[in-house]
This record gives C-alpha cells, structure tokens and sequence, in this order.
C-alpha cells in the first residue's frame, strides 16, 4: 500500500512526539504525587522565599538561577536563622546555609551523616570516576590517607616551590615584560593569563607533565599569541568538560541530563567529546609513568602521580581519576583568587603600597635572590600582610563559593531544624563573607586589617566562619600550597610591575561573575601593566 509524503511525515513526527509526551507525563506524575505526599515536615523551612502549589520553588529556581549566587546570598542574609531551604517537588529538596553552627554540623559534629551522595557523584562520575573529590566511605578515606601522606612531606613541598618559582621567572614575568615594553597598547586578559599560569603549574604537580599553556610565540612581539596549540588542547577539553558538566547542578529537572546523555544530544553530546579527549590524554600519560616506573626510570620524581604510581596496588584508571582530582582542584581556584585580588587591588593603592613595602623588605632580609628572582619559601611565609590581604580578597570572592553535602538519614541541626533523609545541604562561603554576624557592619568592605593582631601578626579565623578551603576531614589539602602560589606570583609581579586594570571595569562596580567550578569573572580582567622603574616609587 501506497503512503503519500504527508502521511508520511505524520507518522514521524508523532513517532517523534511520543518519547516527548511519555518524557512529559513522567514529570507530571512525578511532580503531583510527590506534592500531594509531602508534609510540613520534610519541607524545608524557608524565610521570604514563595512556594506555589504543585511546584514548590520551581518558579522562583528559575527566575533566578542566572544569579544565584547573589539570589541565595540575598535569602540568607535577610535570613533570622541564616539559612535557604527550597523543594521542588519530585526533583530537589534542600538547604543553602551561611550558619557557622550548620556547617560545624555538617563538617564534623555529624560528618558521617553528610557523604557527597550519590545525586552529587552521579554527575560527575563519568568525569572524575572515583577519585578523591567525588567519592565517599571507605574509598573516600583511603585516599584522603594517602593524599594526606603525600602532602605533608617536606619533598613535595619544595617540589612545588621549585615548580612555581619555574613558572614565575620563565614564563609569566617574561610575558608581562613583553606586555609592559609594547608601547603601552598591549592588553592583557589577566584571568585568562592566571588561568594558563595555573594550569601549568598544577599540571606539574599532579603528573609531572608540562602543557606549556603560558609559552608565548616567538614572533610575537606583544605577547597575545600562544606557543604550540596542541599543548594548550588539554587546557581546552578541560575546561569545556568541567564548564558543561556544572549545567547538570544548574538544571532543576535532574533526570533531563540522563535524557540528553541517553539520546547523545545538545550539551551532553559536547560533554561526551570533552570528557573522551581528557581521559585520552590522562590515561597517556599514566600509562608512560607506570612504564617508567617498572623499568626504574624516573625514579627521582615528585609529582603526586609518580607517588602514586609507585605502588602496584593502584589500576591505570584509578591513578587517572586521582590526578583529575587534583586537576579540578587546582586548575582555576588560585587563578580565580588572584584575579578578584588584583581587581580589588587597582582601587586602592594604600594597600597595593603596603604589600609593595613587606615584599622589598623581605627581598632585602633575604640573601641569595635578586630582584626578578621568586622569593623562597621562608620569605614568602613571612609575609602577614599580603596573607591577609589575599585572605580577605577570598572572604569576598572564594574561589570555590558553594559546596554541597547529601543528608543520609533524618538529621536535626543545632537549633532544632528537621533536615529529611535526601535532602542537599549546601554551605555558602559567598554569602557567609557577607553577614555582619560573622564579619560585623563592616562586613562589605575590603579591609585586610581585620586579620591582623595588634603585632602585626596573621590571625587565622575558625574555618566553620572562613569555609574557604572547607573546614572538618574534608579541609583542603592544598592550602598550604595554593598560599605559596599565590604569594609567589603577587610578589614578584607587584615588585616590578604596575597593573593598571582597564577603566571599564575599574570604575565600572564589581564584574559580573560566572558560576562554574569556581568563582570566574564574566569577560576576563583586561589590564595594562607597566615596569614600576618607570612608574615612581609611589606607585
């Protein structure tokens, strides 16, 4: 029998339209039934938030969720007991919390209560596997003693010093003499410049291997092009993986990722690409250092794969998941830091001054280096005030502003608020930096005073208030580490340059913010740099 050509679109079309329909009736039923069986009890209590019926806090999810961050921060701060909470039937169900009493709950009182989950791991388990950021229990615990091990030795320590100091005089001073001696034309997108830094230098780190993002082509006189392409790929695959798969956090409706995924389409056919490219290279490089290692070869690295990869009890693909870790760790926080350090830094020159002041005394106390030389360890760890300076930078803009926990059985927090079994308990390190209960009236300004004693001395806050770096089992082992960087870069640059951020964005309010992984700002941070010989002493 005969079909004629419109016939036989029809049939297509509602072939088409029938996964649609029973996709959209899933929901439904879904949402309804869930509605209809939820009680006051397992909702989250909520202060100046709407719930509509049927939908819970859909609506206002996603009028929102383009400024989250901003959105939730407003919440809690007008909050009495400093806490979101939001259901949406069906879907999510959770807190977003800036309460030091929660999140000493959370982190340690009841630590065992609050794994990732497996909503969490879920997401991101095609992505990191098993590896430390994104397991929990036993296999949590194991690495975290291993890493913990690895990181407290005085070899990796200077492992990293050397790497960074490396990176500091070959490759980034370099590039901002070349920017600073371009007629004064050359702009330079310092986020983007920071970003390659760091991911050379935690590269490095985590597997002894050099990408070379921030080697500068020959012939470019102005320092705007990029040497070998390539290299830089994995730079690139990288971050549209992480950048693709923060979407399934952001999309209310969970089981619409596993959809797309399932189907191979939109986004998560772009994740499926990224992601494969990024194993790729990782499981290449894994593989060369186990080959290495059982032929004694190399035997005298550093780096945490090599560790690692020393004991024969670890499968390529555990080894691979352990260095994505410290990837997705390392990659853009310190870059993110320093990029809201140097924007607060174009506006106030009294603290730029007083930096400038502690880095030329410790240049002056310490023998062995000159100027254009990164300063040693002991220098660098002497330094109070550019330690408050940038801890305070990051109590206003962490690089890491939101982390997430999962509730595994029925909980009560401090002051007696019911959290149910299931439940996503999230702690915000943005919008604690904003509530004068913690920081008092002042709690807007950048003033790094607040962490100095009247010796002039750093003084370290509870890290249940500062959640920068976590707090509990989980505290970032890093920390250390990421201080070391940051120092390094910020002393050597501010010794020898001027960085004069671009009007528009100086004197423009604060910058728009991308809500990935980390804290990145929207369209990067173009500056100007000049040599500070030429600028005055003043400067």
């Amino acid at each position: 029998m005969a079909i004629d050509s419109s016939s036989s679109s029809e049939l297509q079309a509602s072939a088409l339209s029938l996964p649609v329909l029973l996709f959209v009736l899933y929901i439904s039923y879904h949402l309804i039934t869930r509605a209809l069986t939820t009680t006051k009890k397992n909702k989250p209590t909520t202060h100046g938030l709407k719930s509509h019926p049927l939908l819970g806090h859909l609506p206002e999810f996603l009028k929102n969720r383009h400024r989250f961050l901003e959105w939730s921060t407003e919440l809690i701060v007008a909050s009495p007991d400093h806490r979101m909470g939001f259901w949406i039937p069906g879907m999510r169900t959770g807190i977003v919390t800036g309460n030091p009493a929660d999140v000493e709950h959370v982190l340690r009182t009841n630590f065992a209560n609050y794994p990732k989950g497996e909503h969490a791991t879920a997401m991101l388990r095609d992505f990191l596997g098993h590896g430390l950021f994104n397991s929990d229990g036993e296999q949590w615990l194991w690495q975290r003693k291993n890493a913990s091990h690895e990181f407290s030795s005085r070899s990796l320590r200077r492992f990293v010093v050397d790497v960074v100091s490396d990176e500091v005089a070959g490759r980034l001073l370099p590039l901002l003499r070349r920017a600073a001696d371009g007629d004064g034309r050359v702009v330079l997108d310092l986020q983007h410049v920071l970003e390659r830094f760091a991911f050379d230098t935690i590269c490095m780190v985590a597997f002894g291997h050099d990408p070379c993002c921030l080697c500068l082509a020959a012939a470019d006189g102005g320092g705007g092009g990029w040497a070998d392409a390539k290299k830089s790929e994995f730079m690139r695959a990288f971050g549209e993986a992480q950048d693709l798969i923060i979407r399934r956090f952001l999309d209310p409706v969970e089981v619409s990722w596993k959809v797309k995924k399932w189907l191979n389409v939109g986004m998560e056919r772009r994740l499926k690409k990224a992601i494969a490219d990024v194993h790729a290279f990782a499981m290449g490089i894994v593989r060369a250092r186990r080959q290495s290692a059982s032929a004694s070869v190399d035997h005298h690295r550093d780096d945490v794969l090599s560790r690692f990869a020393a004991s024969a009890e670890h499968s390529d693909e555990a080894l691979r998941d352990i260095v994505l870790s410290f990837l997705i760790a390392g990659r853009e926080t310190t870059s993110s830091a320093l990029t809201w350090f140097f924007w607060l830094l174009s506006s106030r020159p009294a603290v730029a001054a007083r930096v400038l002041a502690e880095v030329r005394a410790a240049r002056e106390a310490s023998t062995g280096t000159r100027p254009g030389e990164p300063l040693g360890f002991d220098a660098l760890r002497g330094m109070h005030y550019l330690h408050a300076a940038l801890t305070e930078s990051m109590r206003l803009y962490p690089p890491a502003p939101l982390d997430s926990q999962s509730c595994a059985a029925d909980d009560t927090l401090p002051d007696g608020t019911h959290v149910g079994k299931g439940w996503s308990v999230t702690y915000s390190a943005y919008a604690m930096g904003r509530l004068p209960a913690i920081w008092g009236d002042d709690c807007a300004e950048y003033r790094p005073e607040r962490w100095l004693g009247d010796d002039g001395a750093f003084r370290p806050e509870s890290p249940f208030r500062y959640t920068v770096f976590h707090a509990g089992p989980r505290m970032c082992l890093g920390k250390e580490m990421a201080y070391v960087q940051m120092k390094s870069v910020v002393a050597s640059v501010l010794e020898e340059f001027v960085v004069d951020v671009r009007k528009e964005v100086a004197g423009g309010g604060v910058p728009e913010h991308v809500l990935s992984v980390t804290l990145r700002m929207k369209g990067g941070l173009p500056v100007q740099v000049r040599r500070r010989e030429l600028a005055g002493s003043a400067e």
